[in-house]
């Protein structure tokens, strides 16, 4: 597997544990056992998208529309299935349900992207003026035991230790995970030291950073908002399950898009010249 990591790239993951392909800037070195990892871009800068040459093209003739790796990255959040082997999609054959689609995964990217890359965007927001905020102050520290976490359904909020309370924090916030875990109980345990911890991962503030707070409250923003997003995209999905029209294995053949050739297949170089040598050596980083 080929991974070209930059401030361009962004990785698609499929991972069968949690049913649902998920998008990330960071090189994903913690996907579980059997998840695929799929680099949007072959080459550093945002360059050879990682898609079956001639199909953006084949897609903005039939759209009438341009088409970019990141539209086609979009319509696989908003409508890949699940299936046997990972999940499958279907290509729509107008550019409306291309549009509606694309526009529901755009908005579950930029969750997943804030902040981070070429792709980042502004901070977001919760609808309606929703945001959680600090009720109780937490009283926390880099290197002491690790803080339990509890969560009240009524009030919607958040313990944090023994005085720290969080509110309102959406359900979705509270149960969000991955591979296996809360991420809330995995963002916490990263900033506190283990009891003997040496080297680096002892390498810690004397005091808990103001602005560690602020990062905590607007992970429960965008954990709250990807899985609402998340949840309109499952639906645009199924609503789709029926449709027997779209752009088929067919009209990809007669196109030349389909088979893929060898080399499309075949590691990408991340060199800009080639080696001295029969036909060039390259390297892979």
């Amino acid at each position: 597997m080929w991974r070209v990591a930059d401030a361009a790239q962004l990785f698609l993951v499929d991972d069968p544990r949690a049913g649902a392909l998920t998008v990330t800037p960071l090189l994903p070195f913690g996907a579980g056992p059997g998840s695929r990892v799929h680099p949007l871009f072959r080459r550093p800068g945002g360059r050879e998208p990682n898609l079956a040459p001639g199909l953006l093209a084949h897609l903005a003739s039939r759209y009438g529309r341009p088409v970019t790796p990141l539209d086609v990255l979009d319509w696989l959040l908003a409508a890949a299935r699940p299936a046997r082997r990972g999940h499958e999609v279907r290509l729509p054959g107008t550019y409306e349900e291309w549009a509606a689609g694309t526009g529901l995964g755009r908005a579950l990217r930029e969750v997943a992207s804030r902040g981070r890359g070429a792709h980042a965007g502004p901070r977001l927001r919760l609808p309606g003026g929703r945001r959680p905020w600090v009720r109780e102050a937490l009283d926390l520290t880099p290197r002491g035991p690790l803080p339990g976490l509890a969560y009240e359904p009524g009030e919607e909020a958040l313990r944090v230790g023994t005085a720290g309370v969080l509110a309102p924090v959406a359900p979705a916030a509270w149960e969000a995970r991955q591979e296996g875990e809360r991420v809330l109980e995995r963002w916490l345990r990263a900033r506190v030291a283990a009891p003997g911890a040496k080297g680096l991962a002892a390498v810690l503030p004397r005091a808990w950073p103001r602005e560690w707070t602020s990062d905590l409250l607007a992970l429960l923003t965008d954990l709250t908002l990807g899985a609402e997003r998340a949840a309109r995209c499952a639906e645009f999905a199924t609503a789709r399950e029926d449709a027997g029209d779209g752009i088929g294995g067919a009209e990809l053949r007669a196109a030349g898009v389909l088979p893929v050739p060898a080399a499309a297949r075949r590691p990408a170089t991340v060199l800009e010249t080639r080696e001295e040598g029969p036909e060039g050596q390259f390297a892979l980083l």
